[in-house]
């Protein structure tokens, strides 16, 4: 523990009991007597804390309200305990690793430096956490969020956005006037969900797909929590819809090991089989990204229903099949 540390020990330990002997506080701390009298010294002659030892009951104790001198007593208003370092310090290395484009840096930045200052003196510096910690983002686009800021800004002050997006899936390009409801971090990527004033319905846009972001003088609309989980939340992925579909999926008992321990969504519902199959219910409103993922599986995942996605799956494997067969 370190010095800082057993001084906010003892401060708890004498302010919660009317008096603490010499060896319940060497107990508590795990220090010797020598190392227990520098601490209480430190804390009367640098804190100005009113201990005292009452050798009528045995122990150390705080002396009463009228009977201090000097200004008052106070410990430090921000300390951490060992743990709760080393907490801060691996929070502060995930959202580095997070942040993979650039979008939060420039804001949170001056934060860091200064919490990077206080955990400087911790038994283990921010070098270690990083050097005995890795995270690997497999698969994560190389993100260029320059609207960002525009967006943020505009979603905490409540205005619309005139935004040009990119729409990857058409490679169209169109001009919205949306009024933003929050945003998402998603499969390493950032989700502006919105109304959008020119399809007149919600819609979630990649935000590095936006080109421009002009923040306008007009109040955006506000969207209930309730419509926008059950338009934006209540199919698979990131695709939105009010039509929503369950798929019915049946893994191999050698995948049903992992399977039956991932979230492929809030609502899913599952099941072991006899013979060791698990059975996955997810719904969905748009199959795209609900494809991709049950054709990582290959072999090991069979669609039971509906008949719709089987056929979208199978049609997918041929054309994959094709592909070696030419």
């Amino acid at each position: 523990m370190s010095n800082m540390g057993r001084i906010y020990q003892i401060d708890q330990m004498l302010g919660a009991q009317r008096i603490v002997s010499r060896g319940e506080l060497q107990e508590r701390l795990g220090v010797s007597w020598a190392t227990l009298k520098r601490d209480i010294a430190y804390m009367r002659d640098c804190l100005n804390a009113p201990v005292v030892f009452d050798r009528a009951l045995g122990g150390y104790r705080f002396a009463k309200i009228e009977q201090r001198l000097g200004p008052p007593y106070e410990l430090p208003g921000l300390w951490f305990a060992a743990e709760e370092i080393h907490a801060l310090l691996t929070m502060q290395h995930l959202l580095s690793s997070l942040d993979t484009g650039g979008l939060l840096g420039p804001q949170i930045q001056p934060l860091l430096a200064r919490l990077t200052g206080l955990l400087g003196a911790a038994d283990n510096p921010v070098e270690e956490v990083q050097r005995r910690i890795r995270i690997q983002a497999v698969g994560a686009r190389e993100l260029h969020l320059d609207h960002f800021q525009a967006v943020g800004s505009a979603l905490l002050r409540r205005k619309r956005l005139l935004i040009r997006y990119h729409a990857r899936g058409t490679d169209e390009v169109t001009e919205r006037e949306v009024s933003p409801q929050r945003l998402n971090h998603y499969r390493h990527n950032w989700y502006l969900d919105a109304w959008c004033h020119l399809r007149d319905g919600l819609r979630a846009f990649s935000v590095d797909a936006i080109e421009q972001a002009e923040i306008l003088d007009t109040r955006a609309i506000d969207i209930a929590d309730e419509r926008l989980d059950e338009v934006l939340g209540s199919g698979y992925g990131i695709f939105s819809g009010d039509q929503v579909s369950w798929a019915v999926l049946r893994f191999t008992p050698e995948r049903a090991r992992w399977v039956a321990a991932e979230r492929w969504h809030p609502k899913q519902e599952g099941r072991l089989l006899d013979g060791g199959d698990y059975e996955l219910r997810v719904p969905y409103a748009d199959d795209r990204e609900l494809i991709m993922d049950i054709l990582k599986y290959g072999g090991d995942c069979t669609v039971i229903e509906p008949a719709a996605l089987k056929a979208r799956v199978a049609e997918e494997l041929q054309r994959g099949l094709e592909n070696y067969l030419a």
